[in-house]
């Protein structure tokens, strides 16, 4: 059986590598049966934690953090992209992306530019303010979103919006649009943004 959390001990550092495939809830279970016995290792050590592998979004990082400072006070790091890449694309989004066509376009959208495609659209640049991008499907978007990002614009409400930053003032999912606040924006470094009952929701 595949480990879910391995845990490798250096000498100025405890790595903990997560599988690209596990579930968040399966994530919490095996760290609070872990940590109990890396807990006897401490005593007076303050050797910092470093965890890697699976991209994870910010609210993720923070449970996770959460439940290792219950049990153990030391630094935790982890080791994760500042800004999305394609391969960290591929591995969030994977099940929220399912079977559709993926296109890619290669520079920034500037003011006026207004980009339309069926199926999901990965954008390798930023969407500059006053720049439209419209999908059926879902919309990556890997530097900074800035102008007006619509996903699942055929009515899909399982779409799902992605940026490396984010600052928009407006993004849109199927027919429900979220007005951006200022708090949501500073927040935001790598923007995960979905509907959850009928809401649009920004992690």
């Amino acid at each position: 059986m595949k480990s879910i959390i391995s845990v490798n001990l250096k000498k100025n550092m405890i790595i903990f590598k997560i599988a690209d495939d596990a579930e968040q809830e399966d994530i919490i279970r095996t760290l609070k049966r872990k940590l109990p016995a890396l807990k006897r290792l401490y005593q007076e050590e303050s050797t910092p934690i470093m965890i890697i592998g699976k991209v994870l979004k910010n609210s993720e990082m923070e449970e996770i953090k959460e439940i290792i400072k219950e049990k153990i006070d030391v630094d935790i790091n982890f080791d994760m992209p500042k800004t999305l890449g394609l391969s960290s694309i591929k591995r969030t989004f994977k099940k929220e992306i399912g079977v559709t066509e993926t296109k890619f376009h290669k520079g920034s959208l500037r003011s006026g530019q207004r980009l339309e495609t069926e199926g999901s659209i990965v954008i390798i640049g930023d969407v500059n303010f006053g720049a439209e991008v419209i999908a059926s499907d879902n919309i990556a978007v890997l530097g900074t979103l800035r102008g007006l990002a619509h996903a699942g614009a055929k009515g899909n409400k399982k779409a799902i919006i992605a940026a490396g930053k984010l600052e928009a003032l407006q993004v849109r999912i199927a027919n429900i649009v979220k007005e951006v606040e200022k708090e949501e924006k500073e927040n935001s470094k790598q923007a995960y943004i979905s509907v959850i009952e009928d809401k649009v929701v920004i992690e």
